[in-house]
């Protein structure tokens, strides 16, 4: 594998590490179509619905929902955005019981991992594809989930700092983390605003 860990579709097919069982599987989508509503105000017959409420779907668009109890929380979504690499993984990358992964959105990953960030202010992201997928808690409590369309990091580190903003949070004194890799240039600009920078 590369050393970022990122790799090309063609490689899917030839990459010894895609074509073994493992214990547990997880695959990310970068798709934009999500959103995360409280346990409180979930009904499963009105996903569709409620996600349709704030992005865009067509008909045809499949949705789904996942819970996130870290948040109290469930993550709509629909990974319905014209690409099946995905599916090729999931149905190639296998657990240790032959089940096939599920392909969840890169919000959900990020859900997952924010309680990991050891500070008190956290802060973690991914930028991919012109799309930036944002969380922000302070303690335990969940601040920001959300997903901006940005066409440059320059435009992605623009969304950061007026989420940041609008939430109060210091970057000086944050450490933002990722969960894809950085260029070299988008990590020093960073450490212009924020007391650290991380790669998971």
């Amino acid at each position: 594998m590369q050393s970022s860990g990122w790799l090309e579709p063609g490689s899917v097919f030839t990459t010894p590490e895609l074509q073994r069982r493992y214990d547990e599987v997880g695959i990310s989508l970068f798709t934009p179509k999500c959103t995360l509503v409280p346990d409180a105000f979930y009904d499963p017959s009105e996903v569709r619905a409620m996600l349709s409420e704030v992005v865009p779907l067509r008909q045809a668009d499949k949705v789904d929902s996942v819970p996130v109890p870290e948040f109290g929380a469930v993550l709509l979504y629909s990974n319905s955005i014209d690409e099946s690499l995905s599916r090729v993984i999931s149905q190639t990358v296998l657990t240790t019981s032959g089940e096939s992964a599920p392909v969840y959105p890169e919000l959900y990953y990020i859900l997952k991992d924010l309680p990991s960030c050891p500070e008190y202010n956290k802060i973690l992201a991914s930028y991919r594809d012109g799309t930036l997928h944002l969380a922000v808690a302070q303690g335990k409590t969940l601040q920001l989930a959300n997903v901006y369309k940005a066409v440059d990091f320059t435009t992605a580190e623009y969304f950061l700092f007026l989420a940041l903003k609008t939430l109060q949070v210091n970057p000086e004194v944050s450490t933002i983390s990722w969960r894809t890799p950085l260029e070299s240039s988008e990590e020093m600009s960073l450490y212009r605003y924020f007391k650290a920078v991380e790669v998971l």
